[in-house]
């Protein structure tokens, strides 16, 4: 029977946490393979839940980034609860795992890397050194693995391209819609930070009419937004919502999700949204291009442009039709490529169970 401990960072609420809570639910009713989940840090929201699918979560409880201690924890735990498969997540854990490596040669480590984020850029030439020490590099999308081949000098053979996945819904969900001549429900959900670049949406609204903004998330702009918001005098049509309870949640309350971020892993945000049945306006970015194709299941604009990001926004609002073909389209497409009936099998070869 395999025993696979699957590392991460942080078990706390985002997307990578959440892809590996689906991964560890999913293979152990799946398959006869023993499931374990650790992170670097303390207990989070992502940890409990997986607790409830009673899957054993540890927290080697790292005092900080350049605790390098932690890496004895995690030998101890890989020798003490005889695991013989570490699949990391994020550079940091990829890191404590290839350090892990060294002592334990008879384990098999997998390395998943999540992002086209050039910055920090010291991640990258760490996680170049720490990719030596996998037997594989998983990659979420196409734009993934370009940046782990540039950026980390991964070998191409080397890398597979596994995409995320969610639960099909039978069909669109069929939420309550703006009465006629009503304001349509705009909605953003991710964190607040520059990447995001939640302050370009700030600003496209500025020039949007017809139309209401919700922002769902938590981070370090938080407190620039709300000046954004003040000085454009857009208390009225712009609300932060702070953090949801869920994905899913937040998208019953809106009529379309915009993403304007300058680069993604892999948007999980976005195959939510297609399945609900909720219309996308996108960047062109790394990561979203990789989910989404301009006029076809989402309208799509350059990144960094408030203005063509309005323009987009406003067709959308001005044409329920077009909000209504692109939502179906993307229904249809989510379910032709990432759900989890087409992705667990992969994840199932990979793992050998």
């Amino acid at each position: 029977m395999r025993r696979i401990l699957f590392l991460n960072t942080d078990l706390e609420l985002g997307g990578t946490p959440t892809v590996i809570r689906e991964l560890a639910t999913r293979l152990t009713k799946a398959t006869s393979a023993h499931i374990e989940v650790a992170c670097l840090g303390t207990f989070g929201p992502i940890a409990h839940q997986i607790e409830q699918a009673g899957i054993k979560v540890t927290a080697l409880n790292a005092a900080g980034a350049l605790d390098l201690m932690v890496a004895a924890r995690l030998i101890r735990l890989i020798r003490r609860h005889r695991i013989d498969t570490v699949f990391s997540f994020l550079v940091h854990a990829n890191t404590m795992a290839a350090v892990a490596s060294e002592f334990c040669r008879d384990v098999r480590f997998i390395q998943a890397i999540q992002t086209t984020q050039p910055r920090p850029r010291w991640h990258w030439p760490v996680q170049a050194a720490a990719q030596y020490a996998a037997e594989r590099i998983v990659a979420p999308s196409h734009s993934v693995a370009q940046a782990a081949r540039d950026w980390a000098y991964v070998p191409p053979e080397k890398i597979l391209v596994i995409p995320n996945a969610i639960d099909l819904p039978p069909a669109i969900s069929d939420f309550d819609r703006p009465a006629e001549g009503g304001n349509v429900r705009i909605g953003f959900i991710g964190r607040l930070d520059p990447v995001k670049r939640v302050e370009d949406l700030v600003l496209a609204m500025s020039h949007v009419r017809g139309a209401r903004l919700q922002i769902f998330g938590s981070g370090e702009r938080r407190a620039a937004l709300q000046e954004l918001i003040k000085q454009h005098q857009l208390e009225d049509r712009v609300t932060l919502r702070g953090p949801s309870s869920g994905p899913a949640e937040a998208l019953r309350q809106m009529d379309l999700l915009v993403l304007p971020s300058e680069a993604e892993g892999f948007p999980l945000v976005l195959i939510e949204a297609m399945a609900a049945g909720v219309p996308i306006v996108a960047s062109d970015a790394p990561g979203i291009r990789d989910v989404v194709t301009n006029d076809a299941t989402a309208l799509m604009v350059p990144v960094g442009s408030p203005e063509r990001l309005a323009g987009a926004i406003q067709k959308m609002v001005d044409h329920p039709d077009l909000r209504n073909r692109l939502a179906a389209d993307a229904f249809v497409e989510v379910a032709r490529r990432f759900t989890w009936d087409q992705v667990l099998p992969q994840y199932r070869r990979l793992l050998q169970i």
